[in-house]
């Protein structure tokens, strides 16, 4: 950690002003009490000019290494660059002296993210990555159903994210290069792979279909990945773009009840609309129309059950808890070993899916 002085706020640099950066981070930052997003990095003009508009008085630099020459001055770095590039800036913001937190995935490779974890040990930094949807409405609600027991023992999760994009739209997430870590199973992907972990445990085994379906496309636009995880829990976890109907983000059946949930949490899209959280006293919420089903029942229009009111989401709690690691040594919200373990999953879908056979881990 630098001199800043205590009850100041850490000062952090934000390397990457695209969607990751000006959609969700930047956000999130500049509104987490005891942060202070002090300098936005990006080459693109038109994304300085945003960066100063959206935040008055924030510094704007054209490349990292500006920042870097800053070191002293600054508390946390913040990577929300191309995928390609977490790995190369994340080793030079720990060597440099700083806290890290990686936009997932935090490199393309498990190996990579335990070199990287091993370094932030080595320097005593924290290194975190930014697995936001496990701060999601649907998501919370299931831990806490799951904690209750009132699914009973879970036999089979079902996660969609789902989209419907039938041309694609370029740029480097859809490259077909393997060195932009593009594609939706490193995408959406590690979102839904690292909730399946969290929710239970680590995966024994995967199998996985992945496909390219759109006319133009590069890389893998529509994939189905199966687990069975250590303790018999099966989750069948699906990534597409050309899904013409969506199916549920969530479905879970145990033994003693079903949770049924459609919809996207509404955080992205409140962020997108130029929203923040501390506008809004109801910041993550959802109508009673999309909230989720939970019990038995073979109904064909409802499925049985209740309605069960969806936890309001919450993404502001990720920053917030890293606040409290860098100031108070609370606990990292994802680490960089965690997302590790679900790298491990999608390399073993991807030799899956080519290879048409299931992997053990």
């Amino acid at each position: 950690m630098t001199g800043t002085p205590p009850g100041s706020p850490l000062r952090v640099g934000l390397v990457g002003y695209g969607l990751a950066g000006s959609v969700f981070h930047a956000p999130l930052i500049a509104t987490t009490e005891g942060l202070t997003l002090d300098t936005v990095v990006t080459s693109n003009a038109e994304r300085q000019e945003q960066a100063r508009t959206e935040y008055p008085g924030v510094r704007v630099a054209a490349t990292p290494d500006e920042l870097f020459e800053r070191a002293g001055d600054l508390d946390l770095i913040v990577i929300a660059s191309p995928n390609k590039t977490h790995v190369p800036l994340a080793t030079a913001a720990l060597k440099s002296g700083l806290p890290v937190v990686v936009d997932k995935p935090v490199a393309g490779t498990a190996a990579e993210a335990r070199e990287l974890a091993a370094l932030a040990d080595e320097r005593g930094l924290l290194l975190s990555v930014f697995q936001n949807r496990r701060w999601d409405n649907d998501f919370l609600t299931l831990r806490r159903l799951l904690a209750e027991g009132e699914l009973g023992d879970v036999w089979r999760f079902e996660s969609r994210f789902e989209r419907w994009r039938p041309q694609p739209k370029g740029g480097w997430r859809e490259s077909g290069d393997p060195a932009e870590i593009g594609g939706l199973l490193y995408d959406l992907g590690s979102h839904v792979v690292d909730q399946a972990l969290v929710l239970f445990g680590p995966a024994a085994s995967v199998y996985a279909e992945s496909d390219i379906r759109r006319p133009g496309a590069e890389t893998d636009d529509d994939t189905f990945i199966a687990l069975t995880h250590a303790n018999g829990v099966r989750s069948h976890l699906y990534v597409s773009a050309t899904t013409a109907q969506l199916g549920p983000r969530f479905r879970v059946l145990g033994s003693q009840a079903g949770y049924v949930k459609y919809g996207l949490d509404p955080q992205e899209a409140a962020l997108r609309d130029g929203q923040r959280p501390s506008q809004s006293a109801d910041w993550g919420t959802e109508p009673e129309s999309l909230w989720g089903r939970v019990g038995s029942g073979e109904s064909p229009l409802t499925g049985g059950g209740r309605p069960l009111r969806t936890l309001p989401g919450d993404y502001p709690a990720y920053y917030a808890a890293i606040a409290a690691a860098l100031r108070d040594g609370a606990p990292n919200p994802v680490t960089a070993l965690e997302a590790a373990a679900a790298l491990d999953v999608l390399a073993a879908a991807r030799r899956s899916a080519r290879d048409g056979v299931t992997v053990t881990l």
